[in-house]
């Protein structure tokens, strides 16, 4: 029996080569877009989910009130590790992290750039992250150590082995590699090349006991069945029992298990976080395929008349419905192993392009046999999705109507096929809107009024010799006639890299917890980064040798103080008196998505890490100032950003989003119309006798296109309806998370409706006309 129902299914298949030439097509894009979603969600999902130690793993947060608001961040005081580890005997293990820096690396002539971080020997414990050489007890007891991955251990030695080796670190101080560790998976927050241990970090920068520098990571791990319950009331006091100053705030364990997908928090309290985009996603996959399943549905029904007789014939001499169910059933999940055998195709040919889009490492694990569990229950369970409505709707016919050719509703004003192609619809509708408004929110923040030049801006970081060469390196670049001004920052003009609430200035509140954004500056910043000054002057060392103890700020600082006239004014950092000799236009220095932050400049007093070049507006090779930094820093790569690049990539995020939603929407609007194409051709055949009577009649091919239409574009109006307030909620809900926005405005929203409209008519369309051009004789003659 099954092997005759196989026989009958590829017969279908090959006797209406186009309808299962759609069907297939439509239904393996919607698997594909759904498994490439899926890897997507997965991989979002799996987030360090692998280490066997997770549940006991926690990273330790603040709480404070900053600029009047309850806000939790996740950097803190170096001091706090070993104040943990000490005094908490609930805790097993703790570790530094610091933030991932950039360093160079030089062995003899092979030198390169690598990232990685610094970390205490618990992390290697910690967290499973598994030495393939090296033993795990000793690769740090040397605070000269570094374990590097595979990859960056065979870029610099190639396939030697690398234990033992002496590596130049930023040509300052040696380290000796002690071991491999394994590269880091796709899924986990700790990407690194190497680690080398935090014993070196304080051998280079020396012990540091402030608790109001936070400026590090740390985790830690807990002992079995300690109680995090009873440590969350101790670490909420961690401050104020151990810290000197008199500014307490609170601390708390969050756990490992949320911190991808839940560390967005609101007034205190956790408000979600990427949840809310990997929910998005997993829906739009969900969608997706049911919209896939829908069109199956519908192509499917569409050629019911073709096989009316033959489940009429069947019933006559003694087939049972089941067997009819089953039967369809069976067709309908060939259909879909041939359409995912085509889904894996498209996804592995799209496979480089999507992880280029979602910047990740994306990958089919084919040698899982889960995964191929997974893949045997989706097929079936596609396969059942497709079929069950066409299988139970096709055996349900009655051999005696089926026979005698009554069996037909065609003018039913609601039928199932009619509801599917609207809640199709209703979801590209949604699609298209959301594409138009993350677009032109996109250019809505892009054509925010910056606050400096961005052309002809360069900068390059600071190493040691170009820092201790800065000044001949200035007047070199100058006197070459490449630039027009020159300065050092603290930090690139598009990164904000530090920040306080400890300035004190007359008349402040006790109260008072603003947060400043904390930027230094050599003299010509405002010449050089193109500031605008509202009043007062720029940093001038030569002319004002105090202004190495002056500072800029902002017009939101200045509205922040409460000063009318900042200029002369004394703010204090500490017990250091600074004054006031510039205030500028606000400009933006973080996330072009939020306001500007009150933004504090501070002169040559300060810590300077990146050079700034205003370049000339003749120069268009950079080649002669790569020159100048070789000779001055001939040790290192010269390393030049443009700052609109830089500027641009705050955008590549929300970019990201933009192009997957505009290629989702498209598979949506492609997948529906295969729907409404199969609607049609069902509409079509089953009035084909009508259409004949109103030709031999006189009516006109416009006519009766015209006739085939609107019943389509009124389905398409009615999705336009239910999508239009449903697409005006979500957006609305995602435009609130960005305090700098665009207004939802009727024209997004109508624009989405008339591109569904336009593309279901030329759907649409073509049946039509091809209805309309039939020959009325083949149509009115005895069958």
């Amino acid at each position: 029996m099954f092997k005759n129902y196989l026989k009958i299914a590829f017969r279908q298949l090959l006797r209406n080569k186009t309808f299962s030439v759609i069907n297939i097509l439509g239904l393996a894009i919607g698997m594909s877009a759904f498994m490439l979603l899926a890897l997507w969600v997965h991989n979002e999902l799996s987030y360090d989910r692998y280490h066997s130690k997770k549940e006991r793993i926690y990273e330790l947060w603040n709480k404070s009130i900053w600029s009047g608001k309850l806000e939790c961040w996740n950097v803190t005081p170096v001091v706090a590790a070993p104040t943990l580890r000490q005094h908490f005997p609930e805790i097993e293990a703790v570790t530094h992290v610091d933030w991932p820096n950039e360093r160079f690396l030089s062995v003899g002539d092979k030198k390169l750039s690598a990232r990685g971080n610094m970390v205490d020997p618990e992390f290697l414990s910690m967290f499973d992250f598994p030495l393939i050489s090296g033993n795990i007890n000793t690769v740090f007891k040397d605070p000269h150590s570094i374990l590097l991955t595979p990859e960056l251990a065979e870029k610099i030695f190639g396939h030697e082995d690398p234990v033992g080796k002496v590596i130049r670190i930023d040509n300052e101080y040696g380290v000796t590699v002690t071991g491999l560790i394994n590269t880091p998976p796709n899924n986990t927050r700790f990407q690194f090349e190497y680690l080398m241990p935090w014993s070196l970090h304080e051998e280079l920068n020396g012990q540091d006991n402030n608790w109001g520098n936070n400026s590090t990571h740390t985790y830690v791990l807990l002992k079995e069945h300690a109680s995090i319950d009873n440590l969350q009331v101790k670490v909420k006091d961690l401050r104020r029992n151990y810290a000197r100053d008199s500014d307490p705030y609170d601390m708390f364990l969050y756990p490992m298990e949320r911190w991808r997908l839940y560390s967005s928090f609101k007034d205190g309290v956790e408000s979600g976080g990427k949840i809310e985009l990997v929910t998005l996603f997993g829906i739009v996959a969900g969608f997706i395929l049911l919209i896939a399943c829908i069109n199956f549905m519908n192509l499917s029904t569409a050629r019911s008349e073709k096989r009316a007789k033959e489940v009429g014939i069947r019933k006559t001499v003694g087939a049972m419905r089941s067997s009819l169910v089953k039967q369809f059933l069976g067709e309908t999940t060939l259909l879909a192993f041939i359409s995912f055998v085509l889904a894996i195709i498209i996804v592995q040919i799209s496979m480089p392009a999507y992880n280029e889009l979602c910047m990740k490492r994306l990958f089919v694990p084919y040698s899982s046999p889960v995964f191929w569990v997974l893949c045997i229950a989706f097929i079936l369970l596609t396969g059942l999705l497709a079929g069950f409505y066409p299988a139970f709707y096709l055996s349900s016919f009655n051999p005696v109507g089926v026979l005698k050719g009554t069996f037909r509703k065609v003018g039913a004003l609601v039928t199932p096929r009619k509801v599917l192609v609207v809640l199709q619809f209703v979801f590209a509708i949604v699609l298209i809107t959301s594409t138009i408004i993350v677009r032109q929110q996109i250019r809505y923040v892009s054509e925010r009024q910056v606050g400096y030049n961005k052309d002809r801006l360069v900068y390059h970081f600071l190493s040691k010799d170009l820092d201790k060469n800065y000044h001949a390196l200035r007047q070199e670049i100058i006197a070459a006639d490449l630039a027009t001004s020159v300065t050092k920052t603290s930090s690139p003009l598009t990164e904000g890299w530090s920040d306080s609430w400890g300035f004190v200035w007359e008349g402040k509140d006790p109260n008072d917890k603003t947060d400043f954004d904390r930027f230094c500056a050599d003299e010509h910043i405002v010449k050089t980064a193109g500031l605008q000054l509202l009043s007062g002057r720029d940093f001038d060392l030569q002319q004002f040798p105090t202004d190495s103890d002056a500072i800029i700020i902002n017009e939101s600082a200045a509205k922040a103080m409460g000063f009318k006239d900042p200029v002369g004014k004394i703010v204090k950092d500490g017990d250091v008196p600074l004054h006031v000799i510039g205030v500028i236009r606000d400009f933006i220095l973080n996330s072009p998505y939020h306001p500007t932050k009150p933004i504090i400049i501070e002169g040559a007093r300060g810590w300077f890490n990146v050079v700034n070049i205003r370049l000339n507006p003749q120069v268009s090779n950079l080649a002669p100032l790569e020159a100048i930094f070789k000779k001055y820093n001939p040790e290192f790569p010269c390393n030049l950003y443009y700052v609109d690049e830089q500027y641009a990539r705050k955008f590549d995020d929300m970019n990201r989003m933009a192009t997957l939603a505009t290629l989702f929407a498209s598979l949506t609007i492609f997948i529906s119309c295969l729907g409404l194409f199969g609607l049609s051709a069902y509409m079509a055949e089953n009035r084909i006798k009508e259409i004949g009577v109103r030709r031999v009649l006189g009516a006109s091919v416009m006519n009766i296109t015209s006739m085939l239409s609107v019943g389509f574009l009124r389905l398409v109006f009615i999705a336009f309806i239910v999508a239009a307030p449903l697409a005006w909620w979500l957006t609305g809900s995602w435009l609130k998370d960005f305090p700098y926005h665009i207004a939802l405005r009727w024209w997004f929203f109508a624009l989405a409706g008339i591109l569904a409209t336009l593309i279901a008519l030329f759907t649409v369309s073509f049946q039509a006309l091809k209805a309309a051009r039939s020959n009325p004789v083949k149509s009115l003659r005895t069958e």
